[in-house]
């Protein structure tokens, strides 16, 4: 019977290989759903990488054990193995192959956060302090309420492309504190401890924080942005799905850092305006109620006594603020 070659079996190898690698990193299930604009371009990236992996994982593995099993030591044999001093085409094969992946995976990555917007420059003549209706694809950007903007720019994504030279359609000030976000309307002065959006909507996020770094993190939105004391930073993203989703603190950020968490509420355009006249009257009839989010290991006071001063509540109201976080 006549043997089959190494080079063939190699061959088989190779394709079932790809074939099983493509096919479990298209259809695995370890993300959450998407839910703006962002995430197909993270998404596509992710896949990528994991079709990659499990191509080396299976490679190297199972190399380990064909090894195993065909160079196993027989009963009976005592003898030493066959010298093997190296080989060299072998050496530069298994170097070149990573440092090829390692290349094109830093071009493509690049090319993702281009997309997204992360090379627009801080401070871009589009930074401006109105909000004026928009469509369009709008990713991550460096946008500032403040005319200042051009002097002090803020840390951010850019612009992507198809926004640049436009305003977002909402703006929304978020500040992060030990243990919460604060969600602040500035057009609308309402301030809430969950962040409401239109879908389809350019949204623009100014970040700050009162006392230490937070992030600001969307799972479902492919989007993250730190929260830094004293440095403003901004995050623009379109979310594409009616849906609640968690916003999480990825920055260890202190003690309770695990529960420093709210959530983005994605309403179809009717249901935002319909949230938006309610609380803009609710707000009118109690200016100084707010709804926040704490930890439920801490009472009202012990969460909100440190940031009084920067929320501009009075010490009087302090216990007339309604606590959302319970309900995460």
């Amino acid at each position: 019977m006549q043997q089959v070659p190494v080079s063939l079996w190699t061959l088989v190898a190779g394709i079932v290989v790809t074939a099983i690698s493509i096919w479990i990193g298209q259809n695995h299930t370890l993300l959450p759903v998407q839910a703006s604009q962002q995430a197909p371009l993270v998404d596509g990236f992710f896949n990528v990488m994991f079709t990659i992996a499990i191509a080396l994982f299976l490679v190297v593995e199972g190399t380990i054990v064909i090894f195993l099993v065909k160079y196993r030591r027989r009963k009976g044999d005592d003898t030493d193995g066959l010298p093997v001093e190296g080989n060299l085409p072998l050496e530069v094969f298994w170097t070149a192959i990573p440092t090829i992946i390692v290349v094109c995976l830093g071009i493509y990555s690049v090319d993702v956060f281009n997309r997204m917007g992360g090379f627009e420059p801080a401070g871009h003549p589009h930074s401006v302090a109105h909000v004026h209706q928009m469509s369009g694809s709008a990713i991550a950007a460096t946008l500032n309420d403040t005319p200042e903007a051009t002097t002090a720019p803020t840390i951010g994504f850019g612009a992507s492309p198809s926004a640049e030279g436009k305003p977002a359609d909402l703006v929304v000030d978020v500040q992060g504190m030990q243990y919460a976000w604060i969600f602040n309307y500035p057009k609308s002065g309402i301030t809430s401890g969950e962040l409401h959006i239109p879908v389809g909507a350019d949204v623009q996020l100014n970040l700050s924080a009162t006392d230490v770094i937070h992030s600001f993190w969307v799972p479902n939105f492919r989007i993250k942005q730190d929260a830094l004391p004293g440095i403003p930073t901004e995050l623009r993203f379109v979310a594409t799905k009616p849906g609640t989703y968690p916003v999480v603190c990825a920055e260890l950020c202190g003690g309770y850092h695990g529960s420093m968490r709210t959530q983005v509420i994605v309403h179809t355009p009717e249901e935002y305006q319909t949230w938006l006249t309610e609380n803009q009257v609710a707000q009118k009839q109690n200016p100084h109620q707010v709804v926040a989010v704490k930890p439920a290991e801490l009472s009202t006071s012990e969460f909100l006594a440190p940031h009084v001063h920067d929320m501009g509540i009075s010490a009087v109201t302090l216990e007339s603020v309604v606590m959302a976080g319970n309900k995460q």
